[in-house]
């Protein structure tokens, strides 16, 4: 049998309604009596269940900073990036137009500057509609206020499931909470400062959380500067803003603008004029896409995403990865960097024509250090974040190690072999030894055996050898015939000659090598694993120089490391880690730990400077004067370097400073396991046999060193002292060694072009790394 329902309390006759309503009317009254009622007046044991339960809930609401978006900027405050988790920039309220400000009341809450946060008016108005079949909202701006920064934190701490949202899953718990903080706000803040925050956490677009992000999103403006049709749009926009959208549903973001603009006009804030005009006004949004990340830098994406990781691996930003990405991406930071955007922009257009349309996918990159302050100014590399057709895309970082010294992920490729870019630091030993630079090795030697008596006075065994007659070894080599043949330390490195510099460290302790090496902050980029585990074992493992291979440079190394040891010879000994952040400001201005530089001593003056005028002759005469256009001492300004390949030619350098800039320009292979051969291929429409360093990151180094090197200066470099140029000339043989083969030297021999790198590893093979420079 049908129940039969009692027809006074059926809500769908009027009768029923008008009785519902009053049934309501009542509860309401009691609650809202509640609110208003202090908790010591009801404490005794008359006080109703309902006002019991109410005074339960809490008494005030701790309004946090909403989250904000993080800029990072270049040296100049040009913005690098945002990053964000919600787009939005807090601004104050005497920044926001005043169009705005009175729009978003005309239609949220007429009775703003009128009720105490609920408003017991627009309740009763509320129920009376709803009761009569048409549903009305009746929270107040306060209350949405509340209701937004409830939910903000909620999002913060990882909560977003439990966010409640208006007519989906908020009860009457939830609504009496919220209009019990609602009235807790209005005794702690004014209606200015409430409204000033509301304005800046409502949510407007999945990409514009408050006015100011939601300004520039919608209409490529500023808060301040919307114009009323601008802002009576924006205003609509709240109470739905998937309905309203103007980008989608520009026909209801019309209707829901006008009706704004007609409550601002019955409510007196502007004039029938004005409204008019404003009516009458197209719904044309002007969008400005959000960009969020370092992905989609226009200028720096590697450099922002090196700096990102930076502060993701501080402690100090947090005690763990959630913590500190909250912090970074929620925390409205100001990321002051080193970055120097003119410097950044030649980088980039270098790196770009290096390999041209590049389907081949080779790398280049180019990265710079202030030699005093180890600021890095430019990081750039040929390829784009994203994918596309045609593009070279990758998200690893060719110019940083893989971790950091913590083992912290960098990102990074890890480096590249440097070949003999490494050969100036034998070169420092040879000065630091108190050796002359025209001091005669013998660069005929080419067998250094087993039982080969190198000094060592370090703790780690000297490994290696060259040998033909030992197995399956060879004999060191040199890139062209001619230079087996006596010669001058300085013409050896000059000429990036192998055998002279295995000569040359022959008569030398490799550990002083060694602590030359490690002085200038030079380290393998790639981490050192267990081979059962592949766990990291040591994260920036030493390029160990007395495993002989190393002398050329076998280990790879990544392009900011060689920079940054080569900028030690050009700040007159002293070596300064590369650092990228200056400082770090929160949304009060507070300041945040940074980096700041940290330099120590690492070779002598008197080396240094002696380093210097080596490398500058690489340039002048030796096989750096292949480098076009040309740059050197005597054609430009004051400048050093040294070119590097790896034996199969897929890793090519130049490395180089003057006194103000030191510079890593690296071509080669970046791909897997980086064993690609650069022989026989085709670079940018041009055939190359093998390519050396002289030949694509040559250009590169030069044509940067040349347009951004002067603006750093280029004074000329120190001179060393006479008795390391011009000690008595003499000759030095290497300890013999049997069966050592010896080579003629041509009569008119010209500067080598190329060199061998060598890669004695200690397995008995000897197998060098022919190269060539």
């Amino acid at each position: 049998m049908a129940i039969r329902r009692n027809p006074l309390f059926d809500t769908a006759t009027t009768l029923g309604k008008i009785l519902g309503f009053l049934g309501v009317s009542a509860i309401c009254g009691v609650l809202v009596a509640g609110l208003l009622v202090p908790a010591a007046a009801v404490s005794g044991s008359t006080a109703s269940g309902s006002i019991e339960f109410f005074d339960t809930l809490p008494a005030e609401l701790q309004v946090d900073p909403p989250s904000q978006s993080t800029k990072i900027l270049a040296a100049d405050g040009s913005v690098i990036a945002n990053l964000y988790a919600e787009n939005r920039t807090r601004v104050p309220l005497d920044q926001i137009s005043p169009y705005m400000k009175d729009a978003v009341i005309a239609i949220e809450d007429t009775r703003f500057y009128d009720h105490g946060g609920v408003d017991t008016t627009g309740i009763l108005r509320a129920l009376v509609s709803t009761a009569r079949g048409n549903k009305q909202g009746a929270s107040t701006i306060t209350q949405q206020y509340v209701n937004n920064v409830l939910n903000a934190s909620l999002e913060a701490e990882g909560r977003g499931e439990d966010i409640k949202l208006n007519g989906v899953n908020k009860g009457v718990g939830d609504k009496l909470r919220e209009m019990k903080l609602a009235i807790a706000l209005e005794k702690k803040f004014t209606k200015e400062q409430i409204l000033e925050g509301y304005l800046n956490i409502v949510f407007f677009n999945r990409d514009a959380y408050g006015i100011e992000a939601a300004s520039k999103f919608f209409f490529s403006t500023s808060a301040k500067d919307l114009t009323l049709p601008q802002a009576a749009l924006l205003a609509g926009l709240v109470n739905s803003p998937s309905a309203f959208d103007p980008i989608t549903n520009p026909e209801n973001a019309k209707a829901r603008r006008d009706l704004v603009l007609n409550s601002m006009l019955g409510q007196g804030k502007i004039t029938k004029a004005e409204h008019t005009a404003a009516i009458a006004t197209p719904v044309a949004p002007k969008v400005t896409p959000a960009r969020q990340g370092c992905a989609y830098s226009p200028t720096a994406p590697y450099f922002c995403d090196y700096v990102l990781h930076l502060l993701l691996n501080n402690p100090a930003y947090g005690a763990d990865a959630t913590e500190r990405e909250k912090k970074i991406f929620r925390g409205g930071l100001t990321i002051k960097t080193t970055l120097d955007p003119k410097a950044q922009k030649v980088a980039q257009d270098q790196v770009n024509a290096s390999a041209g349309a590049n389907p081949d996918k080779w790398g280049a990159a180019l990265v710079s250090v202030e030699p005093e302050t180890g600021k890095i100014t430019n990081m750039a590399q040929n390829t784009t974040w994203f994918a596309g057709k045609g593009k070279f895309d990758s998200q690893i970082n060719f110019n940083v190690d893989q971790y950091d010294d913590q083992g912290n992920d960098l990102n990074g490729l890890g480096g590249a072999q440097p070949g003999s870019t490494m050969k100036p630091f034998t070169f420092a030993e040879w000065l630091e030894e108190g050796k002359p630079m025209n001091s005669i090795v013998d660069a005929s030697q080419r067998r250094y055996p087993q039982d080969f008596p190198w000094r060592n006075t370090c703790s780690t065994p000297t490994v290696g050898w060259y040998d033909s007659s030992n197995g399956d070894s060879t004999d060191l080599q040199n890139a062209e015939e001619g230079y087996y043949r006596p010669m001058t330390v300085l013409d050896g490195l000059k000429n990036s000659i192998n055998t002279a510099t295995f000569a040359a460290a022959a008569q030398l302790d490799l550990c002083g090598i060694q602590k030359i090496v490690d002085a200038v902050g030079l380290h393998e980029g790639l981490p050192t694993r267990d081979k059962e585990t592949n766990a990291v074992v040591d994260p920036n493992p030493k390029i160990t120089m007395t495993t002989i291979g190393n002398l050329l440079g076998s280990r790879q190394t990544a392009p900011l490391t060689m920079a940054s040891a080569f900028a030690t010879f050009a700040n007159d000994g002293k070596y300064c880690a590369p650092i990228a952040i200056t400082s770090v400001t929160d949304q009060t201005g507070a300041q945040l730990p940074a980096q700041s530089s940290a330099c120590r001593d690492a070779v002598k003056p008197d080396v240094a400077r002696g380093v210097n005028y080596a490398l500058q002759q690489v340039l002048n005469e030796g096989s750096g004067s292949l480098i076009e256009p040309r740059i050197s001492t005597r054609t430009t300004f004051p400048i050093a370097a040294k070119t590097g390949t790896s034996n199969n030619n897929g890793s090519t350098w130049v490395v180089g400073h003057t006194m103000g800039l030191a510079t890593a320009a690296w071509f080669g292979d970046a791909l897997g396991s980086q064993k690609r051969a650069g022989q026989n291929v085709t670079v940018n429409g041009k055939f190359y046999t093998g390519i050396d360093g002289y030949m694509i990151a040559g250009p590169m180094f030069s044509q940067f060193m040349s347009q951004i090197a002067p603006a750093y200066g280029t004074e000329p470099f120190p001179e060393p002292p006479s008795n390391l140029l011009y000690g008595t000339p003499q000759f030095e043989p290497s300890v013999p060694a049997p069966n050592n083969p010896q080579q003629p030297a041509p009569n008119n021999p010209q500067p080598a072009p190329t060199a061998t790198t060598g890669n004695g590893n200690g397995n008995g093979n000897g197998n060098g790394n022919k190269g060539n420079d």
